[in-house]
């Protein structure tokens, strides 16, 4: 009884895991009602910023300072974007851009750490 248990406690994982991986993505607008969850979020990149810092920012929906999401690729990660896709924001303006990870709140509002490029999808 307690294999039969066990089991079905790891399947009941498998198919969890299964459903998050293969879940509808998310609008920009959607992020919010996902925070601590892993997801995908797709949308327009309406602007982009590679600061002094050398940290990037891709702002989903609407330009800084009123997009809904963003995604943040730190300096120490830029260079694997910029093999794959060139400078990450010159994304700017693409309307099919997807990001996958986990959504955390900073400042108030939805953002996503981007550290492999496996995270960012253009179609």
């Amino acid at each position: 009884m307690y294999l039969l248990r066990m089991i079905l406690i790891a399947l009941s994982a498998f198919a969890a895991g299964v459903a998050v991986a293969h879940a509808a993505p998310l609008s920009p607008d959607e992020a919010p009602g996902h925070v601590g969850e892993q997801a995908t979020v797709c949308g327009l990149v309406a602007s982009a910023a590679y600061t002094r810092s050398q940290t990037t920012f891709l702002n989903f929906d609407k330009p800084y300072p009123n997009h809904p999401f963003f995604a943040v690729i730190f300096k120490s990660d830029r260079e694997k974007f910029v093999e794959k896709f060139g400078p990450p924001e010159k994304l700017e303006g693409r309307k099919d851009v997807c990001v996958t990870g986990k959504i955390q709140l900073y400042q108030g509002k939805p953002e996503m750490i981007l550290n492999d490029p496996k995270q960012l999808e253009t179609r």
